[in-house]
């Protein structure tokens, strides 16, 4: 032990000497302890023209389904239950509704909690996608675009007829097959530019069901990468096992047709130039049958970070759906509340809009 002290000191000794000798600087050095580097600046993530984020995932939700509630108020209850403001403010309209709504507008324009609109519109409501394309409605879609010049400059998301598989025809002669829909879509989109409609951010927003994707039909949907700027996806996970598409967010991501392509893997390799929004996406079980939704939001996180393209989520919360039998709210049990909030805590999310 006598040794390995006076060994010590000696080393010091020299130490000190070695450092003396070369200078002050390296005197300073030696006896000084090293600053740990500085930490890089956090990079901050925003959105670019067509309202992709550089970095991070945009967040979102339709809260209220169903309900018959104020849009507005019933997406701010949703951010404060959830602890997160929701980017992405997710309505719906059809025919000639008179939108955007002031209520709408004043949610884009909250200085505190800016958010973007995602406005969904069933353009040919009480008529036909082949009487849109022959410009039979071009009324409707010129007063749209008067009122939104008029009224709200900032960028938004359309939707135009989300989930148009649910509504397809094959007889020609009603006016809604998938070509039609295809027609509608660009005719629409074709009108509202030549009115000098520049602050829209076009999504095409399918079901994503693999009933549907297993379709001939299903590809004659797709309006064009010309026209589309992002590719939505509709689809929801049961938390109930044994029941009705049982699975995580991989599930209702990946989902396909017998001997088909996952939805994510078609749309990324189909249209790779397209970033991928899943426009609604939720956890159910059947009402009075509640289960844990945990599993289910525990699993967003690990997804994302494989799956670059998603570049935007937005959750559909109701206590009952359109069939008033399954229950996809965040809070159905203080568990799957936890686990949400856990989820939307995520810096994943922290994203800056530039709406102009």
């Amino acid at each position: 032990m006598l040794r390995k002290s006076v060994y010590s000191l000696a080393a010091l000794v020299a130490g000190f000497g070695a450092a003396f000798a070369a200078g002050p600087a390296t005197a300073h050095a030696a006896t000084t302890p090293s600053t740990p580097a500085a930490k890089p600046a956090a990079q901050k993530c925003v959105t670019d023209a067509k309202l992709v984020p550089s970095c991070g995932v945009l967040w979102g939700a339709a809260a209220g389904g169903f309900t018959g509630k104020p849009r507005d108020e019933e997406h701010k209850a949703w951010e404060k239950l959830s602890g997160r403001t929701a980017t992405i403010f997710h309505t719906y309209h059809k025919g000639d509704e008179k939108f955007p709504t002031a209520a709408e507008i004043a949610m884009v324009r909250d200085p505190a909690k800016p958010r973007v609109l995602l406005l969904n519109w069933r353009v040919e409501y009480g008529s036909t996608w082949a009487n849109v394309a022959a410009g039979k409605l071009d009324a409707r879609i010129d007063a749209f675009a008067a009122r939104v010049k008029s009224t709200m400059p900032e960028k938004f998301f359309l939707v135009l007829n989300h989930e148009p598989e649910d509504d397809v025809r094959t007889d020609a002669k009603l006016g809604m097959t998938a070509k039609d829909f295809r027609a509608s879509y660009r005719h629409v989109i074709t009108r509202l530019k030549s009115k000098g409609l520049n602050n829209m951010i076009n999504v095409v927003a399918y079901m994503g069901n693999e009933k549907w994707m297993a379709q001939s039909w299903w590809k004659d949907l797709y309006p064009g990468d010309d026209l589309v700027d992002w590719i939505g996806l509709d689809s929801y996970v049961s938390s109930e096992q044994n029941y009705y598409h049982a699975g995580v967010f991989a599930d209702l991501l990946d989902r396909k047709a017998k001997g088909g392509q996952g939805f994510y893997d078609w749309a990324t390799k189909t249209h790779p130039s397209k970033p991928l929004m899943v426009a609604e996406w939720g956890a159910y079980h059947r009402i009075g049958k509640v289960v844990d939704k945990s599993k289910q939001f525990n699993s967003v996180l690990p997804e994302l970070a494989k799956r670059p393209k998603v570049k935007a989520i937005v959750y559909f919360d109701t206590k009952k759906d359109l069939f008033g039998d399954r229950d996809i709210s965040i809070d159905s049990a203080p568990s799957s509340l936890a686990a949400f909030r856990k989820l939307a805590a995520s810096p994943k999310f922290n994203v800056q809009l530039k709406l102009k």
